[in-house]
């Protein structure tokens, strides 16, 4: 009997042991702690990329649970990007970064290539000398605004990128003029210039035309099930 009492107390304590060991739904775990991210800093050149946080450092940036990440690209862009070097067809993004073409975002300011898109937008623009001032704003949809409030989050840092950095100038200029607060908001860069190793490939066997959709995080927008604003 005494070794009977003498393994159910020691059944007991590795019992009590192994609970206060073990995680459970009601112990909270702590969450790492994130190094502060340095003020949006523009480089000072025609888009505002950031100086410390774009193509060539963003690596060390992703997956931070305070940031929202946006690529702002269409997945076949009609403007002729390739007649300055780029890609109209957007055959890679980031790890994390949501799409969201910036075309059906606003009005689009003067392109330095042709074909540029000209189809529905949720905001109509009119743009000033200065790349990304808006001058006047007016939305197209009753949902215009409902739209832009859901896909980008006002209580996170806003990363955004696109190709060659013209539409994330563009959206940084909309957010801004829209009320989201500008120093939590960094251009990123453009795609095109990314210079490290953690590219999220779209092409299918390859092939830069062929782009596989179902990999990327594409906030779509049906432009038929929206309200128009008539004048």
């Amino acid at each position: 009997m005494k070794n009977f009492h003498l393994m159910a107390g020691l059944l007991l304590c590795l019992t009590l042991l192994f609970a206060a060991c073990s995680p459970n739904s009601d112990t909270p775990v702590a969450s790492p702690v994130l190094a502060p991210l340095p003020p949006p800093t523009p480089d000072g050149g025609p888009f505002g990329v950031d100086v410390n946080i774009n193509m060539n450092t963003i690596d060390g940036f992703l997956g931070r649970s305070d940031v929202a990440y946006f690529d702002m690209r269409m997945f076949y862009d009609p403007a002729d990007y390739e007649a300055i070097g780029g890609d109209s067809s957007l055959s890679r993004t980031l790890p994390g970064y949501r799409i969201v073409p910036f075309p059906y975002l606003a009005t689009l300011s003067a392109l330095p290539v042709s074909g540029a898109y000209t189809g529905n937008t949720l905001f109509s623009v009119v743009w000033g000398e200065k790349r990304g001032e808006v001058l006047s704003i007016k939305p197209n949809y009753v949902e215009s605004e409902l739209i832009l409030s859901e896909i980008f989050p006002k209580d996170k840092a806003i990363f955004i990128m696109c190709g060659g950095a013209g539409y994330t100038s563009l959206a940084r200029g909309l957010l801004s003029h829209m009320g989201w607060d500008p120093a939590r908001i960094y251009h990123t860069g453009g795609n095109w210039h990314y210079t490290g190793n953690r590219a999220l490939d779209l092409t299918i066997s390859g092939d830069p035309t062929r782009i596989a959709t179902w990999r990327a995080n594409y906030a779509f927008i049906d432009f038929d099930n929206l309200h128009r604003i008539t004048p």
